[in-house]
């Protein structure tokens, strides 16, 4: 799994420019499912074949970036976000762009740093011109955070393990998975950063039976944080309620049901602001039964986003045992009825 995250992490892929990230799953996954292939969206979708229960599990390998919105006479870029980036964690730090060309982000003059915004900040990528710097990034180039990861401990932390942490989870799971009748859609989503847009059009496509999402989560063991139940190295969360999402009563019964029976670690999720695919999953067609399991991650959304291991491996036991034991539908349809 250190492996694994490590390479899933470091890759660039940012929302709407997921082809070298896919490449490195689809590679991570061969010999592995039935089938694999890449849609109209940029989602990467595996298929194990089964005649039983349809289930999508959705991790977004996207990551956040910045999308360059003019050059100047001097050859600094400015820009505006690829979803949700500060300016105050943007500061200072080294971006990298799909060609691998780098740049360190700096800001004008500034009396109140509580008064920056995206505008304030620049990308130096060491262009002693306009020209220079037009043959090395276009206008629409979109770049990363430029992070090696570093293992602490049992903990992890480097940039994009959200969700790069769910899509290691899924592949595991899928590696790991003995034979089951279940038809299982894995879907490696492309734009989650910026609306769900992927988990919309696979759902519809695939039409699943039950949905389910792994990502990661908001934590609230750090110094003076907001209230949360959350911690690192409690176990995998199992997700109640999101923004996007009041998971089905089912789907969240059965996960707690399998954590008990296999002593999986395992801790209850409440989100009060943010979203999953799970939220555009279970609004698609008639409506999909959904649900989401997290991996517990701290300073979400910067460079140093970091997980437990532990967690990790908590959360591939859960989602295999899912798949292996999923809610049947028609439990679902006679609960819905009552």
């Amino acid at each position: 799994m250190k492996e694994l995250l490590k390479k899933l992490s470091e890759t660039y892929g940012p929302s709407g420019r997921e082809e070298q990230i896919a490449a490195v799953i689809r590679q991570e996954l061969e010999g592995h499912v039935d089938d694999i292939f890449t849609d109209k969206m940029g989602n990467l979708c595996a298929v194990k074949k089964g005649s039983g229960t349809k289930i999508m599990v959705a991790a977004h390998m996207d990551e956040i970036g910045v999308i360059v919105t003019y050059i100047d006479d001097k050859g600094f870029l400015r820009f505006s976000n690829v979803g949700g980036v500060s300016p105050f964690i943007l500061l200072g730090q080294r971006v990298v762009f799909a060609n691998g060309i780098t740049g360190t982000i700096g800001v004008e003059k500034l009396d109140d740093i509580k008064k920056l915004t995206l505008d304030k900040l620049y990308i130096d990528i060491g262009a002693t011109g306009k020209k220079e710097a037009e043959q090395l990034v276009k206008i629409g180039d979109i770049a990363t955070y430029d992070r090696k990861t570093a293992l602490m401990g049992s903990r992890m932390t480097g940039k994009a393990m959200d969700n790069r942490a769910g899509c290691a989870v899924l592949i595991a799971a899928l590696r790991e998975l003995p034979t089951t009748e279940h038809e299982i859609y894995a879907v490696f989503t492309a734009q989650e950063e910026v609306g769900l847009r992927g988990a919309k059009v696979s759902g519809y496509r695939f039409n699943p039976d039950l949905g389910l999402a792994v990502d990661v989560t908001l934590v609230g063991d750090t110094p003076e944080a907001a209230t949360n139940n959350v911690a690192l190295g409690k176990g995998v969360a199992i997700k109640v309620k999101d923004t996007s999402i009041i998971c089905h009563p089912l789907i969240k019964n059965r996960l707690t049901e399998l954590a008990e029976k296999e002593n999986i670690p395992h801790q209850f999720e409440v989100l009060t602001r943010g979203g999953t695919d799970a939220g555009a999953i279970h609004l698609t067609r008639e409506g999909i039964p959904s649900g989401a399991i997290s991996v517990p991650c701290r300073n979400v959304h910067t460079p140093v986003e970091t997980v437990d291991l532990n967690d990790m491996d908590s959360a591939v036991r859960l989602l295999r045992a899912f798949l292996l034991n999923p809610v049947a539908p028609d439990k679902i349809s006679s609960f819905n009825a009552c």
